[in-house]
């Protein structure tokens, strides 16, 4: 199976725990469950690590809950977005 690549955009304390603010991400399954595809972040950005509990995630500019099963295709983006502090 051909791997699909995905376009992962880094917001916030997530970018600066990456360094950068989008990478593309090649994965070999196209349904994943978002919890799964944060591990598979996490595993090539281990320092997400520390902010993974509060983190979300959003395909295509649409926020996913972490259970939801994601069909993805090559050329989609997802958004790693850490928790947000307000005042």
């Amino acid at each position: 199976m051909d791997s699909i690549s995905i376009k992962v955009l880094f917001f916030g304390k997530a970018r600066d725990l990456v360094g950068v603010g989008q990478k593309d991400v090649d994965i070999l399954h196209s349904n994943l469950k978002a919890n799964e595809f944060l591990e598979i972040i996490i595993s090539k950005f281990p320092r997400l690590e520390e902010i993974k509990s509060s983190t979300k995630l959003s395909l295509n500019e649409e926020y996913v809950e972490m259970n939801d099963v994601l069909s993805l295709k090559s050329g989609d983006e997802i958004a790693v977005i850490p928790p947000i502090s307000g005042g």
